[in-house]
């Protein structure tokens, strides 16, 4: 009777050493999950803060564009006033040629700082910004010849 008993016994202790391995197992492979999304959220996070940045770079090229076509368009008005300005019936054929040769002077000096201030904006833009300033030429060398 008693060696049956040590069996048991013997068998009751195998069982309770396997149920804590068990559980053991269970509780690591928890850590590893939870570490696990732990990283996907660390990964969630970097790419949310790469949108982030993406956007603000955006915003940044436009601000940059507004700004390089409020500065055009000021210039723009500019030569209109000097032009209206000097544009007085009294003045002689030579006054009419230096502002036709001014407003041509200014207005490839425009298309210089729009090819050199627009390097990451497409190729559309850039497109669309020249012929701005080849109509603002037209349109200055138009007045010119008005007056």
């Amino acid at each position: 009777m008693c060696g049956i008993r040590m069996q048991q016994q013997q068998q009751q202790l195998q069982q309770q050493l396997q149920q804590h391995q068990q559980q053991q197992q269970q509780r690591q492979q928890q850590h590893q999950q939870q570490q696990h999304q732990q990283h996907q959220q660390q990964h969630q996070q970097q790419q949310q803060q790469h949108q982030q940045q993406q956007q603000q770079q955006q915003q940044q090229q436009q601000q940059q564009q507004h700004q390089i076509l409020s500065e055009y368009i000021q210039q723009q008005q500019q030569q209109q006033q000097t032009a209206a300005a000097a544009a007085t019936p009294a003045a002689s054929s030579s006054n009419k040629q230096q502002q036709q040769q001014a407003a041509h002077s200014c207005s490839s000096k425009e298309q210089q700082q729009q090819h050199v201030a627009t390097p990451a904006s497409s190729s559309s833009k850039q497109h669309q910004q020249q012929q701005q300033a080849a109509a603002a030429a037209t349109a200055a060398a138009a007045a010119a010849d008005l007056f």
